[in-house]
């Protein structure tokens, strides 16, 4: 069985022999003619024509009413924090199942991670977890949410659309409202990912997003908030261009800020590389499908499909195998055949700096981490 899914996967991206990676960022649109642009106009760091244009057109993409273009997806979720007024000791839910970078923004704060567990059919944060979890722990006074076993206030919840599958953000939501906690949702992922026909990151107070060199689509690093609110998104402006006072020429600061803020070479490459998401998109899940239809009736791997009422993008396949040692061998198999493969993230709350966390019960978390890899999910050419 192996060698048929290693097979598929070089029948696919049209590789005989030689090495498959994860996924690689494909340039095949305006990007060397934007990159040259801003070159030639010489504004080449933070103030430059592409950081606006790249903020108007995450704004349309997303349908969001402000965006806000920062240098990472994990300084955009910092920030976010840090708006939603998270202090140290306050207490933020998230996922156990994540990638490292959501549970280190949390710590910037000097917050501390809460985690829970997630849902098998989309790899996101359970509501019915999160519900059962502020049950145990949760008390409301004067209108603020705080653990009462803890004394700290619970100050936010950011779960993760893991791959790119949406989580069930409205049910999160409707858990989180009722004990006064916003919902910052971590898109880093899910650029191009919809759930009921509105796009991840817009559903809570603010979203993030990333262009790492392996997201969907990139500039080499990138990130942006996304926010329906016009002083959040002011504010978050504000603070990543190192919270100077606007002024022709004098240097003043009115708060201790952060230099965030999107140079404008990355921006070029990211209009470029948006231009191509519709694209890009499209093609994955022609790719997803293939995948789908190949593993149907493999008995020992489950292909993680999107959820029912999402269109996700299909950032990165994944396999559920039936048990740990069968994951292990395919992993071994695979990469020894010049494949790229990997397992899911480390836990959480198996990793050293945050093993003393909170931690509701994580039985799909755990179940998922000994079981699922990811497999080759670049836009194939």
């Amino acid at each position: 069985m192996y060698n048929a899914v290693v097979s598929k996967i070089r029948e696919l991206y049209s590789v005989d022999k030689g090495f498959i990676p994860l996924h690689v960022p494909i340039f095949m649109g305006n990007e060397k003619k934007y990159l040259n642009d801003a070159i030639d106009s010489t504004f080449v760091s933070s103030i430059g024509a592409y950081v606006n244009k790249f903020e108007d057109m995450m704004a349309k993409i997303t349908g969001a009413k402000y965006a806000v273009a920062v240098v990472n997806g994990t300084a955009a979720l910092h920030i976010a924090l840090k708006l939603a007024g998270v202090k140290q000791n306050d207490e933020v839910f998230s996922q156990a199942l994540t990638f490292v970078a959501t549970a280190n923004a949390i710590s910037y704060e000097k917050a501390i991670p809460h985690f829970v567990d997630v849902d098998e059919d989309t790899l996101g944060m359970s509501p019915n977890a999160l519900k059962k979890r502020l049950k145990e722990v949760a008390e409301i006074r004067k209108g603020v949410c705080y653990n009462r076993t803890t004394g700290n206030k619970i100050a936010a919840c950011v779960p993760m659309h893991t791959f790119g599958f949406p989580a069930k953000i409205d049910e999160i939501i409707d858990v989180c409202n009722k004990y006064h906690i916003p919902v910052l949702e971590d898109a880093a992922e899910s650029l191009g990912s919809y759930f009921r026909g509105k796009h991840t990151g817009t559903f809570g107070l603010m979203g993030i997003y990333s262009f790492n060199g392996n997201k969907t689509v990139t500039c080499g690093g990138g990130g942006a908030i996304v926010t329906d609110d016009k002083q959040l998104a002011k504010h978050a402006k504000h603070l990543t261009t190192t919270a100077k006072v606007p002024h022709k020429w004098e240097y003043a600061h009115d708060q201790i800020g952060y230099n965030y803020r999107m140079p404008n070479l990355n921006a070029a490459m990211a209009c470029a590389q948006l231009e191509l998401l519709e694209q890009f998109i499209e093609n994955k899940r022609e790719t997803a499908k293939q995948y789908e239809m190949f593993l149907r009736d493999v008995d020992t791997v489950q292909y993680i499909k999107e959820p029912p009422h999402c269109k996700a993008n299909y950032w990165l396949n994944a396999l559920r195998f039936s048990n740990e040692q069968e994951k292990e061998n395919f992993l071994e198999y695979s990469n020894a055949q010049g494949v790229m493969t990997r397992p899911v993230w480390r836990l959480m709350n198996r990793l050293g700096m945050f093993k003393n966390c909170p931690t509701g019960d994580l039985p799909i978390a755990n179940a998922l981490g000994k079981t699922i890899v990811n497999i080759p999910s670049s836009v194939r050419l």
